[in-house]
């Protein structure tokens, strides 16, 4: 794969955050937080009245992207920032830029900018480091 800077990644969309994925996510990670499965919680907490999609499936939206673009042992680095929730019924968009790219012992990497987006906000901000093939 060859990639420029200023290159966009293709976005990789989840049309809706379904709640029993948060609810079976919770199960699997042993997650004692109800955020992700009772309502009444996140409605005392002043965030609505739906459940709160748990951060490492946000996460996989992204990885999802990249993987898409850049095969699956692409992924070298990834740093990410959770500054908003990501609620049931949601539909989001991962997204990413390529900011640079740099040469390291024989091998080229993309340096990316990635986000998920719903609507105007980046409920997930962060970057990654993928191994390009040329």
């Amino acid at each position: 794969m060859m990639c420029d800077v200023g290159d966009e990644i293709p976005p990789w969309t989840m049309p809706r955050v379904l709640p029993e994925r948060m609810r079976t996510m919770a199960a699997i990670l042993r997650d004692p937080y109800p955020v992700h499965w009772d309502r009444r919680v996140v409605s005392a907490m002043g965030l609505g009245d739906r459940t709160i999609n748990q951060g490492p499936l946000g996460l996989s939206y992204m990885i999802n992207m990249l993987h898409a673009w850049a095969g699956h042992e692409s992924i070298k680095r990834l740093t990410m920032t959770f500054p908003l929730p990501v609620f049931e019924n949601d539909q989001v968009i991962a997204r990413g830029l390529v900011t640079a790219i740099r040469q390291e012992k024989g091998l080229t990497y993309a340096d990316c900018d990635i986000w998920l987006e719903r609507g105007n906000d980046r409920p997930l901000e962060g970057a990654a480091t993928v191994l390009t093939r040329n």
